[in-house]
Formats: C-alpha cells, sequence, structure tokens
C-alpha cells in the first residue's frame, strides 16, 4: 500500500512540475503577443526629457516622439540604410547643433533628395519632430569626411568640439521660418521585442510539457504485453 501510495505521490509531482512548465510557456507566449499589441505613444516630448547629450539613451525613450530646434552644421551621406519596409537605400544625415553646445546626427531623407530644399542653409534655425532611435553598431559603408559607416554620434567626436547625443532623430517633419518642409521621410524600422523567442516557438513547448504530463498520468495504468 505504501509503495502505491509513493508510487502516486512521485507521478502526481511529476505531471504537475510538466503541467507548471506548460503554463509558464503559455505565459511567455502571452507576453509576446501583449508586447505586439502595445499601443503607439503618439505624444510628442521634448529631447530634453527623453535624452541628453553626456549619457546614452535609456531604454525607455527609444522610439519616442520628440522634438527640438536648431541649425545644422553639416551634412553626410549615410549608405547602404534599410528602412521599416526593409527598402534599402542611402540616406542623407546632417548634425543638428543645439545651443552652440551639443548637437544629434539626424536623419532627413533620402540622399536624392538633399538638393531639394535649397531654402535651408546652415543659418536658419530648424523646429523638427521625429523618431529617437539608438546609435547603430555595425558599419555599412567605408567612414569618410562626408560620408558615415554608420549612424553614431562617435564616429564625429574628433571633428565636433561639443557634446554628441548618443543615438539620432529620424525626421518626420521639418520647419523653416513657419514652413513646413516638404520632402519624402524615411520609415522607421521595426523594433525587435524584448522577450526572447518566437510566439510559437512557446506555444509547441506547451505542447511539450503537457504531453509529457498526460504520458506521467498513464504510465501507472500500462500494462506491457509479455
Amino acid at each position: 500500500m505504501t509503495k502505491k501510495l509513493l508510487q502516486a505521490f512521485t507521478v502526481l509531482v511529476l505531471a504537475s512540475i510538466f503541467i507548471g512548465l506548460g503554463i509558464w510557456q503559455l505565459q511567455r507566449a502571452q507576453e509576446m503577443d501583449d508586447q505586439k499589441k502595445v499601443l503607439v505613444d503618439t505624444t510628442i516630448y521634448p529631447l530634453a526629457q527623453k535624452a541628453t547629450p553626456t549619457g546614452t539613451i535609456p531604454p525607455e525613450s527609444i522610439a519616442k516622439l520628440v522634438t527640438t530646434e536648431g541649425h545644422y552644421i553639416a551634412t553626410y551621406k549615410a549608405p547602404n540604410q534599410k528602412d521599416g519596409s526593409g527598402k534599402v537605400a542611402d540616406w542623407e544625415v546632417a548634425l543638428l547643433e543645439k545651443d552652440g553646445e551639443n548637437a544629434i546626427l539626424v536623419v532627413r531623407g533620402l540622399w536624392a533628395d538633399r538638393l531639394t530644399n535649397p531654402e535651408i542653409v546652415m543659418s536658419k534655425q530648424i523646429t523638427l519632430t521625429g523618431t529617437l532611435l539608438p546609435k547603430q553598431n555595425d558599419d555599412r559603408a567605408a567612414n569618410t569626411s562626408s560620408q558615415l559607416s554608420r549612424l553614431d554620434s562617435s564616429i564625429l567626436v574628433s571633428s565636433y568640439p561639443g557634446q554628441l547625443y548618443d543615438g539620432f532623430i529620424l525626421a518626420t517633419n521639418e520647419v523653416v521660418d513657419g514652413q513646413k518642409v516638404d520632402r519624402v521621410r524615411i520609415s522607421a524600422p521595426e523594433l525587435t521585442s524584448g522577450v526572447p523567442g518566437y510566439y510559437w516557438q512557446h506555444i509547441s513547448y506547451v505542447v511539450v510539457w503537457w504531453f509529457m504530463a498526460l504520458l506521467v498520468l498513464w504510465a501507472p495504468f500500462y500494462r506491457r504485453k509479455d
């Protein structure tokens, strides 16, 4: 009798463990699904609220809409960049100086359209809105005085005396002298989820663990045929 009770207890413990593992994987899958349903924050924040020129961009500030103003002091070509739709093209990137003390990279649009707004000169005050994104880590091309190998302000440390913001702004709107600048904008790249794995991968683990639980519950009733 004691042996049977011990066997029953062992079976229940193992089955509970497998069921618990299945529930855990189901929760992980739900977390991934919920992340995809998170409403986009359409609030436009002052850049100073989301980033500083002396530190990295906080994770919670990434992909937020920000606004700032200043004047462009340099323009660069950023080759082989991929937008949100997966299209690869060369981008126009400008360095926006704020208050004469710090600056941030701004993706203005396609490099092919860089001459479409001749009214924008270095002395013009620009008010812009865009998506705040972190720096790139991988080179896309060679780095030269007029070309950026990647969207990373650290490349310009030796050529700019002030402080440089760590990330960059993907501009969605520019205003000069009260007039909106009309040009094709770059769609924001899709950011990867913070939860590792894939939705259906977790669901498959749920099936595996619960199947193991059924096997454990069924095992005591199995009688091997001689």
